[in-house]
């Protein structure tokens, strides 16, 4: 696909452009409705062709749960192995347009690794995430940030307070959710390892105040995410935190979603997700 499709679907999903806009530039880069259409058909998500791990998996628990936010009642999709075990436990934090089909497929993949997962819904307050796309990406710009990443704080606190917790915690977010993997890292002493996909990153003046391990995943093409990765870098470096970048040449943002298939790299999604299980299980197993 044109590259230019991409960065333009790109721009629509992350800044103030209506889907009128975007469909009139869409059209004229295509050079009519039909081939808009057509490209726009294999550019938004399509979570059941793409799901890997089914909500009904015989060798998983899978369940909605609840907890108390900040001023509000959080709502989550919880995943693990069944048994007894104490497993470490992961969050999964979704993209900007809340918790889709998808980001609950991911956190049913955390757990057929071993692990202890749960999906947060960052749109709890406004009831949970709608099932229209563009209106959950208008909520999430609606959130607070502050009490948005206390909420964040309190899930990953739930966890640790579980009885199948053994006590360690990790997150993995992607594109808004891989930013906020990054604040959970400077804002909570006792997180593990944190996993930011094509996230952007936090303040360099906080980066010391991070105690976890950091992996850091970014698509190669992904110019707007990537410019503030070198300060990061120097930033991890200079703190003296155990941390690991990996930039994928002719990858995309948000190369990890398997439900839009014109940004999706099977091959550089899977060593990533390679390269990210093999970090939980150094630090949370």
């Amino acid at each position: 696909m044109d590259q230019r499709i991409i960065t333009l679907f790109d721009e629509y999903t992350h800044k103030p452009l209506t889907r009128k806009e975007f469909i009139e530039r869409l059209v004229k880069l295509t050079g009519g409705m039909a081939l808009a259409m057509s490209a726009l058909s294999v550019l938004d998500p399509g979570y059941a062709q793409a799901a890997t791990s089914e909500e009904t998996d015989k060798n998983l628990v899978v369940e909605e749960v609840t907890w108390p936010g900040d001023a509000t009642v959080m709502k989550g999709h919880l995943a693990h192995p069944k048994g007894r075990k104490k497993r470490g436990a992961v969050i999964v934090i979704h993209e900007n347009r809340g918790l889709t089909p998808h980001i609950k497929d991911v956190t049913r993949r955390v757990a057929r690794a071993g692990y202890l997962a749960l999906g947060v819904d960052a749109l709890s307050a406004f009831g949970g995430t709608p099932t229209n796309e563009d209106e959950g990406r208008t909520l999430i710009g609606k959130l607070d940030a502050q009490q948005n990443l206390s909420n964040y704080l309190r899930a990953l606190n739930y966890l640790r307070s579980r009885q199948d917790s053994n006590g360690k915690t990790g997150c993995v977010g992607f594109c808004w959710g891989g930013a906020l993997a990054n604040q959970l890292a400077v804002h909570d002493s006792q997180l593990n390892a944190a996993v930011a996909y094509y996230g952007t990153q936090p303040k360099a003046e906080d980066v010391p105040l991070i105690k976890s391990a950091v992996m850091l995943h970014y698509g190669g093409l992904d110019t707007r995410v990537n410019a503030g990765a070198a300060a990061y870098e120097a930033a991890l470096k200079a703190a003296g935190i155990s941390y690991e970048q990996f930039i994928y040449e002719g990858a995309n943002h948000a190369f990890n979603n398997d439900s839009s298939p014109a940004r999706y790299n099977a091959e550089v999604a899977k060593l990533a997700w390679e390269r990210t299980l093999r970090l939980f299980q150094d630090k949370l197993a």
